[in-house]
């Protein structure tokens, strides 16, 4: 390890016994911050985000700040284990990783003998975004291997695809050309909480002028300091959409000349448009009309405008369409290719890394099937799946935590010929259902590289201290894995920097982005941003779009081909359309939206005391309004249900939810509360419209007070599993 040089107004003071180490946060989170771990005499001693960094700016989030708590919790898992009681009964025996790769790989060719790889699934997601222990630690071994393939998200996918068929790429714009705005509208978003490194430059528009509008049910703490708040229905937002442009085209708001210069199916759009009047978007979105017509003349008026959305408006039945509408609205107004304009969604097709390179793909046997992640608990408990699932692989993922309907995949994962293995650095909620547990390395020790899809910079992780006892991290664990399975391909063994320089020396060439940017000087600078032509700094400013016609492709050909209307539309989702009974007294259910903790990366933060302490009791947000109807009263413990099962928060009487809706933030352990559930078990699992998203936020409910047992009629069959 190698001392770094520090620019004069660093604020840390290096000393002859202390390091500073370059690396990046791996959390799910758009900011990706560049990090100085502070290391003496092979111990990390302070954790601090980097000031020369142009977005992170010498700061880091609640979340992270005392990242060293996690690194070395006393809780962290040290090494394997092996089940020895009853699945979930929490009886352990250590045994070595050479024991646990025997069996586990023993194990592995029995199953194939008899049903195939297909019978084996690996599950991750989002628990690092690095580009080597996230993502080819997630396809090198498993595609060799041939076992089932997760398609589908719990987070971006309808977003994602919709803003490519679209524009044709995810680009958006640096988050410092923001205070070039003069109108910011911030729709579906809370980057207070999920995005803060945002916020800054959000406050300079500010106070350069810029006007703030939120579009959100909830009173958010961006909605708070906003110069306006709209909020609308959940899962309306599609209309709302369309209701502003049918007003920015019947008042002649709408830039013509630019649409017929760079997009396609426009007059079709606008006929589109046509149905949706004010008065009837108000009917739909609960905003009244004059305010929708305000927003429009505004949108129509000011230049240059931002819209920026992220993955939360998207987990509805109509996500893909919402999206979809929103992406489309930039356009309408020709705001597309102006700095300060256009659409802020994602940055992360700035770079496509080289699909050889990163998965070996040629060099491994056909995909047998691949099965959408939202549905892990159908699979698990009896969807027609040839073979059955018998293996479940877990890593940088917590599904009992944070995947849909989370009391049916406990119930799968109590299956006793389900042989379960959990790679992790805690003892989760889905670890403690698993027959083995390897304990996994933190960020800080192991080395990665990040494509951040908030602001654009790759930045690299080096590993700031060596591997707390005998954790091992994914690619590690992957290479053990491949050795035992007999896999001798080298591709499946390289160290973790070689598999880093191969990835990056393939996507050179197709990426103008990565223009001199190699590993070494990854390495060197840690930071690194992305190269730009003089026109591409701004997303789209020399009007041509990387889709089929080289247009915005308001009708979108592509997306007719996948079954649904090319042009963007609106529908309720179909649990809304479906409905869910009266409670037994008579009301009416309520939508639950699961959004962000503010302490919380989803489930990853949310067993550390400290950051516990500030989230608080596990809580849902409930109207003024609706709590009378049902006698509950603010502190007191409710119960919420539906027919996918039930959990027990605290209920917060507050008018920043609007009557019908309902708040209550993901993350929580369902092993950290009194009734061992959280808000995931009544998460639906059904599927969106787009591309295999999920719909977490179509969720309709029950609410009454704890006092009074769930209805029979809703109470899901699953207590015994919790208990």
């Amino acid at each position: 390890m190698s001392p770094i040089t520090l620019s004069p107004h660093h604020p840390f003071t290096l000393t002859r016994t202390s390091d500073f180490v370059r690396g990046a946060c791996p959390h799910d989170c758009p900011d990706t911050c560049a990090t100085l771990v502070e290391v003496r005499d092979g111990r990390a001693v302070g954790f601090h985000g980097d000031p020369d960094h142009p977005i992170t700016q010498g700061w880091l989030c609640a979340k992270v700040r005392p990242y060293l708590d996690r690194v070395y919790s006393p809780d962290r898992l040290q090494y394997p284990l092996r089940r020895v009681g009853a699945k979930g009964s929490g009886e352990w025996a250590r045994i070595s990783w050479d024991e646990a790769i025997a069996e586990i790989a023993g194990r592995w060719q029995a199953i194939i003998a008899e049903h195939s790889a297909a019978a084996i699934l690996p599950y991750s997601f989002s628990g690092t975004l690095g580009l080597l222990q996230g993502s080819v630690a997630a396809v090198r071994f498993w595609q060799r291997m041939g076992t089932t393939d997760l398609d589908g998200s719990l987070c971006g996918i309808a977003a994602e695809t919709a803003v490519k068929m679209t524009l044709g790429a995810g680009w958006a714009p640096d988050s410092r050309d923001v205070v070039e705005s003069r109108l910011i509208v911030i729709w579906g978003h809370n980057p207070a909480s999920t995005s803060p490194h945002f916020v800054p430059f959000l406050r300079e528009a500010q106070r350069a002028g810029a006007h703030v509008v939120v579009i959100d049910p909830r009173r958010t703490t961006t909605a708070r300091s906003a110069d306006e708040h709209l909020r609308p229905r959940p899962a309306t937002d599609g209309a709302l959409a369309l209701g502003l442009m049918h007003v920015l085209f019947t008042e002649d708001l709408h830039d013509e000349a630019w649409l017929r210069a760079h997009s396609l199916g426009w007059e079709e759009l606008r006929e589109r448009a046509m149905a949706y009047p004010p008065d009837r978007v108000e009917a739909i979105t609960g905003i009244p009309a004059e305010n929708i017509v305000a927003l429009a003349r505004r949108y129509g008026t000011t230049k240059p405008a931002l819209l920026k959305f992220t993955d939360g408006i998207q987990r509805h039945g109509n996500g893909g369409q919402t999206c979809r509408a929103l992406a489309c609205l930039p356009a309408v107004v020709g705001q597309i290719g102006v700095r300060g304009g256009g659409l802020f969604y994602s940055t992360s097709g700035y770079v496509k890394w080289d699909g050889e390179a990163f998965s070996h793909r040629s060099e491994c046997p056909p995909q047998p099937r691949a099965f959408n992640m939202n549905r892990l608990g159908a699979a698990l408990t009896g969807e027609v799946m040839d073979p059955p699932i018998q293996s479940l692989y877990v890593f940088s993922a917590n599904p009992v935590g944070a995947t849909p309907n989370s009391s049916l995949i406990v119930q799968g994962m109590l299956r006793e010929d389900l042989f379960t293995i959990v790679h992790e650095q805690f003892m989760t909620d889905t670890a403690q259902l698993a027959d083995i547990v390897l304990p996994a390395t933190t960020q800080l020790e192991q080395v990665d590289l990040h494509k951040p899809y908030g602001q654009r910079h790759l930045q690299y992780n080096h590993a700031a201290i060596a591997p707390l006892a005998e954790a091992k991290s994914n690619w590690d664990v992957s290479r053990l894995l491949a050795t035992a399975m007999g896999y001798l391909e080298p591709w499946l063994h390289d160290e973790p920097e070689d598999v880093l320089r191969e990835i990056l020396d393939a996507s050179r060439p197709k990426n103008a982005t990565l223009t001199g940017i190699t590993l070494e000087r990854l390495q060197a600078e840690g930071t690194v941003a992305y190269s730009f032509a003089d026109t591409g700094a701004v997303p789209f400013a020399d009007g041509h779009f990387p889709t089929p016609s080289g247009k915005v492709e308001l009708r979108c050909e592509a997306i007719a081909a996948l079954g649904l209307d090319p042009l963007p539309e609106y529908e309720p989702p179909a649990e809304f359309v479906a409905g869910l009974d009266p409670d037994e007294t008579g009301n009416s259910p309520l939508v639950l939206i699961t959004g962000a903790a503010h302490h919380f990366v989803t489930t990853s933060m949310a067993n550390q005391p400290a950051l516990l302490a500030k989230e608080g009791t596990p809580f849902i947000e409930i109207n003024p309004a609706d709590a009378a109807a049902r006698q509950i009263v603010h502190g007191e413990d409710v119960i919420v249900s539906n027919n996918r099962g039930w959990c027990t928060l605290r209920a917060v009487i507050t008018d920043d939810v609007p009557p019908g809706v309902t708040v209550s933030p993901k993350g929580r352990w369902a092993s950290l509360s009194p009734d061992r559930r959280n808000v995931n078990w009544v998460t639906p699992d059904a599927v969106a419209d787009l591309a295999g998203q999920s719909t977490y936020h179509s969720n309709l409910i029950h609410v009454r007070p704890a006092a009074t047992l769930p209805d029979p009629r809703l109470e899901h069959a699953m207590t015994a599993v919790a208990d």
